[in-house]
């Protein structure tokens, strides 16, 4: 192996660390809201805003930041991010009141949404499309399959032997570190051919996004069918129908359409949706089944998904081979099935139930699941894509995902909520009613990942996936 192709592979691990970061970050959180309520007197109402000021963010501005990275350079934007994460990550240690902890944290979200599709975009530009990239991208895609189950657990130990500021404080030496070696280790690309900035349409769909997250995460507490939910997703429709309509006659658009013209991207973003609204409500219905129902410590909660994130590690690495050997699409099939049968598995836990018999098989099996998923899915959205679209189709990507995980817990937590309600009001003891909920909400979700295998066995087209060889040339570093 020659020096550059080293350097390409450490390059490689480096960006593997600062996305596992990122995604950690998402579910970090959850087993520490017990104690960041008591300690910073947040009120029960506005504790919610601990993951929502961040999504809120991340979820708005992906899109602009994987199109800056194109235009601005990917290098420069990946470590602008990186400051940005780190600071923010910082001043989250710090924060000493709800507004300081919940401003820190619309910080990091600011920063993610910059660190996240520069950094998959420098990927995509550096490895050459085919055997050599999809090796790349099977790295990144198992990345983000463990890394919510990760979080959890890293969460739970790190609140119970240290304290909840030091989920946010382990970001900032990777942080530091990761700025210190970018230069050495990855390539600067841009679109050179660009003269000007579609500043309409990056506030367009900026503000449209985050506003359409907001209604997602508050439509549960304010109401469906109030008039200040229905409010706000018309102004965020509104906002969203002017960004196509200027996207559709800017001289330098934002987001040309025509990177829809492969199938099979469209198709990936459309699974990740389906993917990011089962995942990321599955893992807070079952944090708070373990913790409400089976009363485990946040440190217990955090062990128990070493289960599914340990079983995620280990079948990472066959996901990534079997995207080379069978393809794309019969693995992101076998993914989003398996999937589906662990959220099966997870409607039987019941109120007197144990971690081995109602967790620890769903585990397993959505361990499996998860990286096959993820790893087909990187892949197919950025298969065929211009080396001046890897930032769009990265930012694109990573969207679909957060949107849809905004949704998956409105949804469920919907399900669950008012099935408990229901169960309560009949006389149902208040474990046994919770973990109907859940049960309810779980079947909704194995649902909804049903649909996922149905899309990619309809609409994913192996053709669209370039073979081994077939691409632009790789960057070097400089």
């Amino acid at each position: 192996m020659s020096q550059s192709d080293r350097r390409k592979w450490i390059a490689l691990l480096l960006l593997c660390m600062v996305q596992f970061m990122v995604v950690l970050d998402i579910a970090i959180v959850n087993v520490a809201l017990p104690s960041i309520k008591i300690d910073l007197g947040f009120s029960q109402a506005n504790l919610q805003w601990v993951i929502s000021a961040y999504s809120l963010v991340f979820g708005g501005f992906l899109l602009l930041g994987g199109r800056l990275a194109d235009l601005l350079g990917r290098r420069r934007v990946f470590m602008v991010g990186l400051v940005i994460f780190s600071v923010g990550s910082l001043l989250c240690g710090l924060s000493w009141s709800e507004g300081s902890l919940i401003a820190a944290r619309a910080l990091q979200g600011l920063g993610a949404a910059t660190i996240s599709p520069a950094a998959l975009s420098i990927l995509t530009t550096m490895f050459r499309e085919g055997r050599e990239r999809n090796i790349a991208l099977g790295a990144w895609g198992a990345v983000g399959g463990v890394g919510a189950a990760a979080g959890v657990l890293l969460g739970g130990v790190l609140v119970d032997l240290l304290a909840w500021p030091w989920i946010f404080y382990v970001n900032v030496p990777v942080g530091i570190i990761s700025l210190i070696v970018a230069p050495m280790l990855l390539p600067e690309s841009k679109d050179e051919s660009r003269s000007s900035f579609d500043v309409l349409g990056a506030v367009l769909v900026t503000s449209g996004l985050s506003i359409l997250v907001l209604a997602i995460t508050k439509g549960n507490d304010w109401g469906w069918s109030s008039g200040r939910t229905i409010g706000v997703f018309a102004v965020s429709a509104v906002l969203l129908i002017g960004f196509i309509a200027q996207e559709s006659r800017a001289r330098h658009p934002l987001m040309p359409f025509s990177i829809f013209r492969l199938q099979t991207l469209a198709a990936a973003n459309i699974v990740m949706f389906i993917m990011g609204t089962a995942l990321f409500s599955m893992f807070l219905i079952l944090t708070l089944y373990m913790q409400q129902v089976l009363f485990f410590s946040p440190l217990k909660t955090g062990i128990g998904y070493i289960a599914v994130a340990g079983t995620a590690i280990i079948w990472a690495n066959v996901a990534a081979l079997a995207v080379t050997r069978v393809g794309v699409k019969p693995t992101l099939v076998t993914g989003m099935a398996v999937m589906t049968v662990g959220l099966v598995l997870f409607t039987q836990i019941s109120a007197d139930g144990s971690y081995w018999k109602n967790l620890f098989p769903g585990f397993l099996v959505i361990g499996f699941g998860m990286p096959f998923a993820f790893v087909s899915l990187t892949i197919a959205a950025l298969a065929g894509t211009k080396p001046d679209e890897a930032g769009l189709a990265s930012g694109l990507i990573n969207t679909t995902q957060q949107i849809g995980g905004a949704v998956g817990i409105a949804i469920l937590s919907t399900v669950a909520t008012s099935t408990t309600s229901s169960a309560v009001e009949a006389g149902t003891a208040v474990s046994t009613a919770l973990t109907e909920g859940f049960q309810n909400a779980f079947w909704v979700g194995a649902g909804i990942t049903f649909v996922g295998v149905i899309v990619s066995l309809v609409l994913v087209r192996e053709r669209d996936v370039s073979p081994a060889g077939v691409g632009e040339p790789a960057l070097e570093p400089s």
